[in-house]
């Protein structure tokens, strides 16, 4: 209330961030003491093992009962911290949910004035008015294309380019043609067949030394 009549109020969004930050500070402050009470509870675990050995009975239940109500704690610290780490959750949702409002509310005007300023009857005047100049332009553009041209024609020039132009589809016509004569008349080489490997070493052949000795064919009287 101070802070109104003073006129140094703070807004919502700075709001938000101081409680954030004394969020963090609490649930720094909530693990030291949870680091705390585990060493604590693993110094109790300790003496009562040690406690046991020597037969300290009544120590040992006292510091078992200590050892339970660190562990209650301990858990207590944890349930804490969830706490309000969901309350800083629960802050920082509802800081981006007001900016995104107000975001939208100011788009929102800017399209309301927009809108107010604009009429689906001037929209369409302005697109037929539109079309119509295009299509002059287009149809100006066109004749004076043609006006130009026939401003610059000249017989001589056309009756030249059409003799070049001749020209060269003559040339390249010859040209077309001696290469296809060439190919045409061209000598065929034939490639030599490979030697077949039964044929690649030529046989001996064999022929008689001396002349063959006659047959003796036996006489009639040796049947006899």
């Amino acid at each position: 209330m101070l802070d109104g009549v003073f006129g140094t109020g703070k807004t919502p969004a700075e709001r938000i961030k101081e409680y954030n930050r004394q969020i963090k500070k609490s649930v720094r402050e909530i693990d030291r003491e949870r680091t705390a009470l585990e060493r604590q509870e693993k110094k109790l675990l300790a003496d009562i093992k040690k406690a046991a050995k020597d037969g300290q009975m009544d120590s040992a239940k006292i510091m078992a009962k200590d050892l339970v109500r660190t562990r209650g704690y301990i858990k207590k610290m944890f349930k804490m911290k969830a706490h309000m780490e969901a309350v800083s959750l629960r802050l920082q949702t509802m800081s981006s949910s007001a900016q995104m409002a107000q975001c939208m509310k100011g788009v929102t005007k800017v399209m309301g004035k927009m809108n107010a300023k604009m009429s689906s009857a001037n929209i369409q005047k302005i697109m037929m008015e539109f079309e119509k100049q295009n299509e002059m332009m287009g149809m100006k553009e066109e004749m004076m294309g043609d006006a130009m041209d026939d401003a610059f024609a000249d017989e001589e020039d056309s009756e030249e380019e059409d003799s070049i132009l001749g020209s060269v589809l003559a040339e390249i016509g010859v040209e077309l043609d001696n290469k296809m004569m060439g190919a045409s008349t061209a000598p065929m080489q034939a490639c030599p067949p490979a030697p077949h490997p039964f044929w690649s070493t030529p046989s001996p052949v064999l022929r008689p030394t001396t002349a063959p000795d006659a047959a003796v064919l036996p006489s009639p009287a040796t049947f006899h």
